[in-house]
């Protein structure tokens, strides 16, 4: 599905940042080595290595990768990014000052095991932010399908799931929000959206 949904032309998503990465990166001058999981064809990892953030990227789509880099070379940053499951890559060997998960919704069955992950990964003092769809999103969903997002409640997000899941970071913002979204062809509409700040206990 998703290599499909990149190797159309265009970018699905856009090619501007996710608003609320854009506003966290520079309300908290987040810098150093940043990793963004799920990431498709780039707009958060070339928006965060124009800002002098070392970008590590993964997804499961060789056509995401392709537009990633493409978009980066316009751009004239660097970004590494692997493809392939997150357990094989060698992502797991470096420590980063921030993680970023924009609409990153994985299989329920890895869901928790990825995040715990994700949150090991991150050196004390550094930053996890998320936004994603909310369980409280299917409704909206169902009215205007164009918002996007998927359509099984489990693997949606609630403020729960975010504080079992990253119980080793300081909750600086956490809250659910009816926001309106307009990122390229499939996030249009009004969405029902978990955002979260989290910054490693010391």
């Amino acid at each position: 599905m998703w290599d499909d949904r990149y190797a159309s032309e265009g970018y699905a998503y856009g090619t501007d940042p996710n608003i609320f990465f854009k506003e966290t990166l520079k309300r908290f001058n987040i810098k150093g080595k940043l990793l963004l999981p799920a990431e498709g064809e780039g707009r958060n990892a070339v928006y965060a290595a124009t800002q002098g953030l070392e970008v590590f990227a993964f997804d499961i789509s060789n056509s995401g990768k392709e537009k990633a880099l493409q978009l980066a070379e316009k751009a004239n940053v660097n970004i590494n990014y692997g493809v392939g499951d997150f357990f094989d890559l060698t992502f797991l060997k470096e420590k980063f000052d921030a993680a970023a998960l924009i609409y990153a919704h994985f299989s329920p069955s890895l869901l928790s095991e990825y995040h715990k992950k994700i949150g090991e990964l991150i050196r004390p003092g550094g930053f996890i932010i998320l936004e994603g769809f909310s369980k409280g999103h299917l409704p909206l969903r169902k009215i205007n399908p164009n918002v996007g997002g998927p359509d099984k409640e489990e693997m949606l997000f609630s403020m729960d799931s975010i504080r079992n899941d990253f119980s080793a970071f300081e909750i600086i913002q956490l809250e659910e929000v009816e926001i309106e979204l307009a990122e390229g062809k499939y996030h249009n509409g009004v969405g029902k959206v978990i955002r979260f700040i989290g910054k490693k206990s010391i």
